[in-house]
């Protein structure tokens, strides 16, 4: 699994399908979770000949305040779909859930919404420096974030945060309006935005 998963918790429906403010696309740095103990046992991620830098968490449909979650839907998803989002979505599992959680509630089918959710990962630059890094490297998130949008000049700084896991950089997160532009994060996304003052990035491997 890519990183750990939004908004864990209790699993109660919340929210009607289409109803919501914006979107929030999570990057997850794979480096970091293929160091950790479930990275370490994850041959599908971690194991193979290919090695990821960001890969796709999700994409989020948001409130200005919270999220819907697990929405009513008669739609399902395809083992096709589930394997043809593999090359950026490295995770089955989490393919599943992010349809069952967060794909049912923005009112698209899942063809489409993965088809959006792809293209939203493929519209943010990554910097140079993120780009099969051989070494780790000591960086403040704000550093990271100006990274981020001098590779992606369209961005304004407030719609994007970083998100770290202790001391190591864990995600880079960009909030979308729903006509895919970048706007400003809600509150709720700045308050989960890492405040260390410096981080590991972690290399590939």
């Amino acid at each position: 699994m890519a990183a750990a998963l939004h908004g864990q918790g209790r699993n109660e429906p919340r929210g009607k399908s289409g109803e919501f403010d914006f979107y929030l696309l999570s990057l997850s740095w794979s480096p970091q979770y293929c160091s950790s103990p479930a990275g370490e046992r994850d041959n599908t991620q971690c194991g193979g000949q290919r090695q990821y830098e960001f890969v796709l968490h999700g994409l989020w449909p948001q409130y200005d305040r919270g999220w819907p979650q697990f929405c009513s839907t008669s739609q399902t998803l395809s083992n096709a779909l589930v394997e043809k989002m593999m090359d950026i979505m490295p995770s089955r599992r989490l393919i599943r859930h992010e349809w069952d959680k967060h794909g049912v509630c923005t009112g698209l089918s899942a063809a489409d919404y993965f088809g959006k959710a792809r293209a939203a990962f493929s519209g943010v630059k990554v910097p140079k420096s993120f780009q099969s890094p051989k070494s780790a490297r000591t960086i403040s998130p704000a550093k990271i974030k100006d990274e981020v949008l001098a590779a992606n000049p369209g961005l304004a700084k407030e719609a994007v945060s970083i998100t770290c896991a202790g001391r190591f950089l864990s995600e880079v997160r960009v909030c979308l309006g729903k006509d895919m532009k970048g706007r400003a994060c809600s509150n709720d996304v700045t308050r989960q935005a890492c405040r260390a003052p410096e981080i590991i990035v972690q290399p590939v491997r």
